[in-house]
């Protein structure tokens, strides 16, 4: 489709394209104040109770639904629900009565969205529910539509003015729709008592991953842990750092309990020193070093090195050298 250069607005100092904007935000912000305040209705509030203990005792999954831009949004919540332990798949209902029915199993429940509550696509999902007695939850903005009727669970989203001039785009009810769809999600991950280390499990790849990944997935362990005692000679620390090429040997005591930490940084000063080689490494090492735990995050153990300007982080469970973290692995691994 053609505009003509007629209708075209010219730029200008571009003032009302920012207006134009910030207008949009603040009715999309109005529609969102409105779905707030709708939880202070009690039925609302209620019913939304009776969504989130249906799916949290039901058997299957959560089959979200919804055509056109409702249904883009009924993608994100099934990806979300998905990935914070809530089963959930999406299904087109233009696909539906043409064998995707078969995907509802009578262990389900069915959320559907539709601002209008009368999409005619919706049809047959409905009748496929009436027919073998699925749970049906809806997400609509008119009371007396066809979906609201016909559903189990009715959640009555605000009738929220749309940010389109025309009020024909659907906006702000589709940002509302999102915004309840991201309520839920976290409503039912807060009542599965969802962790960190769960939310890992389900995002292992990319960015995020890194950020959930723990000490004892990076850290070098075992014989790769530079470690002397403390009588240990200062050529014998040397030579356990050079081993080890982490930049510096944990220094522990008979029962393997970190004591000290000797670094290139220490080495170089003792040389310039002229100290004798054969002297003990725990005269010069950095007493009681900072350490983290195996279970803590990697972020926490580069936001540690970060503040305490360090490379090298060793690991202890309850005391005991377990580990090595250096710097390197941690950026190398996409933490941040």
């Amino acid at each position: 489709m053609s505009i003509s250069a007629s209708k075209i607005i010219p730029f200008g100092n571009g003032g009302h394209i920012v207006e134009s904007a910030c207008r949009s935000l603040s009715i999309a912000a109005s529609g969102l104040n409105a779905l707030e305040s709708r939880f202070a209705d009690r039925e609302f509030s209620a019913t939304f109770l009776r969504v989130v203990g249906v799916i949290m005792n039901v058997r299957g999954r959560v089959i979200v639904t919804g055509i056109g831009k409702s249904g883009i949004v009924a993608r994100k919540m099934t990806a979300t629900l998905t990935s914070t332990g809530t089963p959930a798949i999406f299904l087109h209902p233009a696909d539906a009565g043409h064998g995707d029915l078969g995907m509802i199993t009578p262990d389900d429940v069915v959320l559907m969205l539709s601002h209008s509550g009368e999409s005619t696509e919706l049809g047959p999902i409905i009748q496929y529910c009436k027919r073998f007695a699925i749970p049906l939850a809806a997400m609509t903005a008119r009371e007396q539509s066809t979906v609201a009727l016909a559903a189990d669970m009715c959640m009555l989203m605000p009738d929220v003015e749309e940010a389109c001039p025309n009020a024909l785009a659907p906006t702000t009810s589709t940002t509302v729709q999102m915004a309840f769809g991201d309520a839920l999600a976290i409503a039912l991950m807060e009542m599965r008592g969802f962790s960190a280390d769960d939310f890992h499990k389900f995002h292992p790849n990319g960015r995020l991953g890194a950020q959930l990944v723990k000490v004892r997935e990076l850290m070098a362990a075992g014989s790769d842990v530079p470690s002397v005692r403390e009588d240990a000679s200062l050529l014998d620390a040397t030579i356990e750092m050079t081993r080890a090429r982490l930049g510096g040997t944990a220094v522990v005591d008979r029962n393997g309990r970190l004591i000290g930490a000797f670094t290139d940084g220490d080495l170089r000063r003792t040389v310039t020193g002229k100290q004798n080689l054969t002297e003990s490494v725990g005269r010069f090492m950095t007493a009681a070093p900072l350490a983290i735990g195996p279970e803590e995050l990697a972020s926490e153990a580069l936001r540690l090195m970060h503040e305490k300007n360090i490379m090298l982080l060793f690991v202890c469970d309850n005391g005991k050298l377990v580990g090595a973290v250096h710097m390197h692995d941690l950026l190398h691994a996409g933490v941040a």
